[in-house]
């Protein structure tokens, strides 16, 4: 597997990568979890995907199996900064506005989100090896940016998946349980700091064309 890094002015380099990668979350978001969020019959695509955000996509034979999505907690674009906040100010339906004590407004601290997997995924070491790779990158891109902490709003199994990695990792509010699909979501925090254990390859190269993959959840759904 390798992992490719880039933000919207680089997504050129990547052909499809970045449209598939969208396509991922739609399968497994909206299809398989149901989330009312943004989408058509291909792709979903939120508020969140704007000049602000970082990507880091993982690949296996040029297919797009892996990724997530990350920005700065000043992050700004029209009426929107990042997801917890705007979950703070009540801008989101649906995540409770009591969901962390205080929502970070500093260059060091970098959000995550809509990290998911592919099913065609299935072995328990490639999954975490996939995952170590999209987290890794994520943090990568962050710290380029002198990042010292990543915050995410995930369920509590993300958490022990990346301890076993060992990244370290620890909640920072209270879980709450999502109506639009019955499971159970907490906001987390780590050191932007690189686990390493799979070591991410880079690519030099423009990706295959993928088909249509699927998941692993990373933030509850976000409607204004």
């Amino acid at each position: 597997m390798e992992n490719i890094t880039f933000n919207l002015a680089q997504l050129h380099q990547y052909g499809s990568a970045f449209y598939e990668f969208l396509a991922l979350r739609k399968t497994f978001f909206v299809d398989q979890l149901g989330w009312d969020i943004p989408h058509d019959d291909h792709v979903e695509m939120d508020q969140y995907d704007n000049p602000t955000a970082h990507y880091s996509l993982v690949l296996k034979d040029g297919k797009v199996v892996g990724g997530g999505r990350a920005m700065a907690t000043t992050a700004e674009w029209g009426s929107h900064t990042y997801m917890l906040r705007d979950a703070v100010a009540g801008k989101l339906v649906g995540i409770p506005a009591d969901i962390i004590p205080d929502a970070a407004v500093h260059r060091g601290v970098w959000e995550c989100t809509r990290v998911v997997i592919s099913d065609e995924i299935t072995s328990a070491d490639e999954r975490a090896q996939c995952l170590s790779l999209i987290v890794d990158g994520l943090v990568g891109e962050a710290r380029k940016k002198d990042a010292t902490e990543m915050i995410t709003l995930s369920r509590p199994s993300l958490l022990r998946a990346l301890r076993k990695l060992g990244y370290d990792v620890k909640y920072i509010g209270a879980p709450y349980v999502n109506a639009e699909d019955g499971r159970r979501y907490v906001a987390m925090s780590m050191p932007a700091v690189m686990a390493g254990r799979h070591a991410a390859t880079a690519v030099h190269t423009l990706p295959k064309s993928t088909h249509l993959p699927q998941h692993y959840p990373v933030h509850a759904p976000s409607v204004v």
